[in-house]
C-alpha cells in the first residue's frame, strides 16, 4: 500500500490560495540559494508540489536542483503569518503545463488582495510578483517532510504532529 500523502486537502487549498512562495536549493557546500516563487500547484493526488519561478531570477537554483534534487519550499499567508515548509529530494525543473498561467494569475491576485488587506499599496506586491510568464519554470517535487513554520512555539513542528 502506498504511503499517505503529506499534504491533506486543507493544506493543498492553503498552498494554492495565494500565498507568498519561496524556493531554495543547496549547492555542494550546503550554502542555501533562495528565490521568490510566483505560485504553486498541488497535484490531484496531493503527492507532488510544483513551484513556479522565473528563469531570469534563478539560474543557480536550477543548476543546484539539477545536481542534487534537494529542495525546500516555504509558503506564507502574510495576513496571518501562517507558514509551512516542505522539503524534497527529487526536484526537477520543466515547462509549465497548460492552465498553469491562469492558476498562477489567480494566486497572484489573491496574494495582492491579502497584502492590500494589511496595508500595502497594490503596486508593491504587483511589482514584487511581476515578470514575464514566457520565462516561467515549473519545479516539481515530492514532499518527504513538512513542517509548521508559523512564528511561535509550534515553529519547526512536523505537520501532522498536532500543530498548524
Amino acid at each position: 500500500m502506498p504511503e499517505a500523502a503529506l499534504i491533506d486537502p486543507e493544506l493543498a487549498a492553503f498552498l494554492q490560495r495565494g500565498v507568498s512562495v519561496h524556493v531554495s536549493s543547496r549547492g555542494p557546500t550546503n550554502i542555501p540559494n533562495l528565490v521568490r516563487g510566483i505560485g504553486c500547484r498541488v497535484s490531484a493526488d496531493r503527492r507532488q508540489v510544483t513551484a513556479f519561478v522565473l528563469a531570469s531570477q534563478c539560474g543557480a537554483l536550477l543548476a543546484e536542483l539539477a545536481m542534487n534534487g534537494a529542495i525546500s519550499f516555504v509558503a506564507t499567508l502574510p495576513s496571518t503569518h501562517r507558514t509551512v515548509q516542505l522539503k524534497g529530494t527529487d526536484a526537477k525543473a520543466g515547462p509549465p503545463l497548460p492552465g498553469d498561467e491562469a492558476l498562477v494569475a489567480r494566486e497572484r491576485a489573491a496574494l495582492v488582495e491579502d497584502l492590500e488587506g494589511v496595508g500595502y499599496a497594490p503596486e508593491m506586491p504587483r511589482t514584487l510578483l511581476g515578470g514575464n510568464w514566457a520565462e516561467a519554470v515549473a519545479i516539481t517535487f515530492t514532499p518527504t517532510a513538512a513542517f509548521v513554520q508559523t512564528p511561535g512555539p509550534g515553529a519547526g513542528t512536523p505537520l501532522g504532529a498536532g500543530a498548524r
